[in-house]
């Protein structure tokens, strides 16, 4: 799997950004991530000495080595939902129709849809969790549905808290975004997402909570996550950063890029709003966090990206449910 991390060339505007990663000389011992009940071993990445540097954006600006999954994402042409949230064998009606359709349009399966979940179904249901490393078992559930663009909205399991009073701060002193909160006035904690100082992300409810050695909630914000099913759930650690990078095609600058999951197209991780190369404008706004609008990584408020980035430093638990 590829990670990146990285040193961008900014021409004569900046000379470079230095960041952790392959782009340092000194790399600092192995670490390792639990993913799923599996060890994985990440690749060395550099202490954390990092170079601040101001930055004036330039469209000119060359392609980073770091591929981070972020930017202009692919997108589905699929106009139809499920309206379940599983589908089996023997299942019948227009949730299934859509899928099938979906499955046709991808090239799973040929024919026309029939409405009925039948063997050539399952078997093209197979075939994509096979090709898109998905739990193989010719069901559609979550993942699988997420996938193909057919999963039902997830807007109803979106906590929003009211927009803090204007320098209101969490509990180290950081000031808080306009989708977020600390203390007690966060949601809870979701149920067995660990012990420890670590941060915590609800995929379903595009939410992060980073918590203390006490286990006290710190601070807890909005995030725009991935619209695909490459957030792996389970027990990570942040094992590269990043001052700047690009995303994945390019098209996009990432600031404050903390890195906990390595993919076989790119590296996955928190970062600030990005920001289109071609014109230095953001791809969206902060109203808009707490929706799927990424192609992997997690978009956050540039105020709760300053607070991530001092907070998660390499080895920090990262916690995906």
């Amino acid at each position: 799997m590829i990670a990146g991390v990285g040193v961008v060339a900014f021409g004569c505007l900046v000379a470079a950004v230095v960041s952790g990663g392959s782009g340092s000389d000194t790399a600092a011992p192995d670490t390792t991530a639990v993913i799923e009940n599996s060890v994985v071993e990440i690749a060395p990445v550099s202490d954390e000495t990092t170079t601040t540097v101001a930055i004036a954006l330039d469209s000119s600006v060359p392609t980073s080595e770091v591929q981070d999954l972020a930017g202009d994402d692919p997108t589905t042409t699929t106009a139809c939902t499920m309206t379940v949230r599983s589908l089996g064998g023997g299942d019948t009606g227009e949730s299934v129709t859509c899928l099938q359709n979906a499955l046709i349009t991808a090239g799973f399966l040929t024919g026309s849809a029939t409405g009925t979940y039948d063997n050539e179904t399952a078997n093209a249901v197979k075939k994509l969790q096979t090709e898109r490393d998905l739990f193989v078992d010719g069901k559609t559930g979550r993942e699988t549905a997420l996938s193909l663009g057919v999963w039902p909205d997830e807007t109803s399991l979106v906590v929003r808290t009211p927009p803090p009073a204007p320098g209101a701060v969490d509990l180290l002193g950081y000031e808080l975004s306009s989708v977020a909160t600390s203390g007690p006035d966060a949601p809870p904690l979701p149920a067995n997402s660990g012990s420890g100082r670590r941060l915590v992300y609800d995929r379903n409810g595009q939410r992060i909570w980073a918590v203390g050695d006490d286990n006290v909630v710190i601070r807890s914000w909005l995030i725009s996550g991935s619209k695909y099913n490459n957030e792996t759930p389970g027990t990570h650690k942040v094992y590269s950063r990043s001052d700047v990078s690009t995303a994945w095609n390019g098209k996009a600058y990432l600031y404050k890029m903390v890195r906990w999951l390595k993919t076989d197209i790119g590296a996955i991780g928190f970062h600030a709003l990005p920001i289109h190369v071609e014109d230095n404008s953001p791809y969206q706004t902060d109203a808009e966090l707490g929706t799927r609008l990424s192609g992997g990584c997690q978009r956050q408020a540039n105020l709760d990206a300053d607070f991530t980035w001092d907070f998660a430093q390499v080895g920090t638990p990262v916690v995906v449910i």
